[in-house]
């Protein structure tokens, strides 16, 4: 049976929200200070992966543990849960050397966006 919410009920249901995190079902492909880069994809769905950090190397600051995918959740195919790292980018490496080199970004990115550099 499909649930279905009234447009009455969005409301409250909105301020009460809910917790997108997931039980740890797997270990963590990486971990804090290790070299990763974003995969340079693009999707014609749903994605939170950044296109300005697509192809480009970071560093893993921390991780989260597992939380829903919200590439697949946002299209009814699954929470699919993956781990959720802090991922930090240089300045220089996302703008060039013209950048302000003590320029950092930091980004939350799924495993899946991400390969070992």
């Amino acid at each position: 049976m499909k649930r279905v919410v009234q447009a009455a009920n969005v409301p409250a249901g909105l301020a009460r929200g809910s917790r997108c995190d997931r039980e740890i079902t797997q270990p963590a492909r990486f971990s804090a200070g290790e070299a990763v880069r974003a995969k340079n994809i693009h999707k014609t769905t749903h994605t939170r992966l950044p296109r300005y950090v697509r192809g480009r190397a970071g560093t893993i600051v921390s991780s989260h543990g597992m939380f829903v995918l919200p590439d697949s959740n946002a299209h009814g195919l699954g929470e699919n849960p993956e781990w959720l790292y802090t991922v930090r980018f240089t300045g220089t490496e996302l703008w060039g050397e013209g950048a302000d080199p003590s320029l950092t970004v930091m980004a939350d990115l799924w495993e899946s966006y991400l390969d070992a550099a």
